[in-house]
């Protein structure tokens, strides 16, 4: 695992996780990694009729703030799994 600087303070997972349910009630998320990277699946009814690229572009709109600024707590989203139940 790399490691990456972050003012962060809490579980970053979590954080994510967070997010994402805000977005996305009812969400199942599983959120894995550290050190910056991380590998998100998100399982929702919401991705029905949307195509990868717009159900990705959802996800990554609950996490930006996460990713923003040179201290993020996220540095990269190493994959990204969106699937419908």
């Amino acid at each position: 695992m790399s490691s990456h600087p972050t003012d962060f303070s809490g579980s970053i997972p979590d954080a994510i996780k967070t997010s994402i349910l805000e977005k996305i009630p009812d969400a199942a998320v599983v959120v894995n990694g550290g050190g910056g990277h991380f590998n998100i699946e998100v399982t929702s009814s919401v991705f029905a009729g949307k195509n990868k690229v717009e159900s990705q572009r959802l996800v990554y709109s609950a996490i930006a703030h996460l990713m923003k600024g040179d201290l993020a707590p996220v540095h990269a989203v190493d994959s990204l799994v969106t699937r419908v139940p």
